[in-house]
């Protein structure tokens, strides 16, 4: 009996290479040091710190934002589950849901300026898919899981 399945790749976009990271910040650094070492060599020296800690703050929200180039998450939708691997900052999480009994939701912000959630919940379990997506992505991806999975108690025929 042959198994069908879909399988679903998500990752963010980040389009931005290590090599451009670090032309970015060497010339995002240039005019704030430079400003800064010339104000203390005419006797302003406090300016030093608050231009160092400026550099260390670019410097680690460059670097985390460039640790989610290695994050992404795999769905599976077999005829009897729901497979869901989720790789995040070097660990690895696993998610499997009975199909027939999963739930895909999306559900409403908290706030305005908040974005949804997107979840494939089951027996008091829930798993949350694709935060870093945006929120029209996020909705195609709830359509289409939706789709593949079915309502509570229904599953469609996989493709």
């Amino acid at each position: 009996m042959e198994m069908r399945s879909q399988h679903i790749e998500i990752s963010p976009n980040c389009s931005l290479s290590v090599r451009g990271a670090w032309v970015f910040f060497g010339s995002a650094c240039l005019a704030p040091l430079t400003l800064a070492f010339a104000l203390a060599f005419k006797g302003f020296w406090p300016v030093l710190p608050f231009a160092g800690l400026e550099v260390l703050l670019l410097g680690w929200a460059l670097a985390s934002s460039m640790e989610r180039r290695f994050e992404h998450e795999s769905i599976t939708v077999t005829e009897a589950d729901v497979r869901i691997e989720s790789h995040r900052r070097g660990h690895q999480v696993q998610f499997v849901f009975p199909r027939h009994w999963a739930q895909v939701k999306l559900r409403r912000p908290a706030a305005r300026l908040h974005p949804s959630r997107l979840t494939i919940e089951s027996q008091g379990r829930q798993c949350e898919l694709g935060r870093f997506l945006t929120e029209e992505e996020r909705q195609g991806l709830a359509l289409r899981l939706q789709r593949l999975v079915g309502r509570i108690d229904q599953s469609p025929s996989l493709p």
